[in-house]
């Protein structure tokens, strides 16, 4: 049984980003962590604390007329061989795992939830597991279908690293196989089949031929994309393939519902069998609901729409508007040499403080 490590919640927030980043945390494994969380925010008289497995609730319960969720996972992708953690304080810069992804946004969360103990709003603390890995092990999942009165609230911040920007709801992916089928053969005597690797090229071809759309969602311009992402044929360097498919993934705008946008790509691929692998819904960001216009006011910052999927789409399930707002940039999340400003943490936790107090 791993003794917790204890965290100081009064420590300024990036030595708390570096505290909470060499708890080691890789998913399935973040019971040393999520012990550590909950026995510091047991310290706080003003919070309610509740823990389900490996996920961490705390509550205020002011008897506010809004409540809002702060979202963060406290898993990490595997560390490297040697381990990236500690992490190191380089010019300016924490290195290392989870520093992006996404233990400054976890850290900013704990600072808050001490720093903070009057808030404007009622607020919902939520620190939870297995982001990283298969949706069935993730923590905010469980406790949407099984405690979903945990998630109720008015609007929605998930800390995922945005480069310190706010990114609105996200859009939804899909993931279907686009099978075409042939005669098998002797490759020697091709006449005697029909090559189904060779009939992919119009799929292929209607690919390069397709346009994507810009959709515009709540005052957001989100980016829809359809690409091919594997192609599969083929059983002997001898033999006419009778079968091929191609994976496609389709990226659509929160608009969209999962029966809709499965329609559009069979549109697309007409005349093809297409069989659905996969599909997770977006989020709209809600930005016309006032709980939504008041966060960004505060915060005085612009807001893009998120070109990804992340967990606020399962609030979005819940008709809570939600938002992506952290400290870290996204492109260096899983790098070896993951790493963020410290500057970044310091402005996320003092934007939100604007916010809530």
């Amino acid at each position: 049984m791993p003794i917790p490590t204890a965290l100081d919640l009064t420590r300024d927030v990036v030595t708390l980003t570096a505290d909470l980043c060499d708890i080691a945390s890789v998913s399935t494994q973040e019971r040393a962590l999520a012990d550590a969380v909950e026995a510091a925010l047991l310290t706080l008289p003003h919070l309610d604390v509740i823990r389900d497995g490996n996920v961490v609730v705390a509550r205020t319960e002011l008897g506010r007329s809004e409540r809002v969720v702060l979202a963060g996972h406290l898993d990490t992708v595997p560390l490297t061989d040697p381990p990236n953690i500690p992490v190191r304080r380089v010019d300016g810069t924490l290195v290392g795992r989870g520093t992006t992804d996404m233990k400054g946004g976890v850290a900013v969360q704990l600072a808050l939830a001490a720093r903070v103990p009057s808030p404007s709003r009622d607020v919902t603390f939520i620190f939870y597991d297995c982001e990283e890995i298969e949706e069935e092990f993730n923590g905010l999942k469980r406790i949407g279908e099984q405690q979903p009165d945990l998630l109720d609230a008015e609007f929605a911040v998930l800390l995922e690293p945005t480069n310190g920007g706010i990114e609105g709801g996200c859009k939804g992916t899909l993931r279907v196989d686009v099978v075409t089928k042939g005669i098998s053969a002797h490759s020697a005597r091709p006449w005697n089949g029909h090559n189904a690797i060779h009939d992919a090229g119009d799929v292929l071809a209607r690919l390069t031929a397709y346009e994507p759309a810009t959709v515009h969602v709540d005052g957001l311009d989100y980016h829809e994309a359809l690409n091919a992402v594997g192609i599969r044929g083929g059983i002997a360097g001898n033999v006419i393939p009778d079968v091929c498919t191609v994976s496609v993934n389709y990226r659509f705008a929160p608009d969209k519902s999962a029966e809709e946008a499965l329609a559009h790509v069979q549109q697309v691929f007409s005349g093809f069998d297409v069989t659905l692998g996969d599909c997770a819904i977006g989020a709209r960001p809600g930005l016309d609901q006032p709980a939504a216009q008041a966060f960004v006011e505060a915060l005085g910052l612009p807001v893009v729409a998120k070109e990804g999927w992340t967990d606020v789409a399962r609030f979005a399930a819940l008709d809570i508007p939600a938002v992506n707002f952290g400290p870290g940039d996204p492109n260096l999340a899983h790098t070896d040499d993951e790493r963020c400003p410290e500057q970044q943490i310091e402005d996320a936790l003092a934007a939100l403080t604007r916010w809530l107090a």
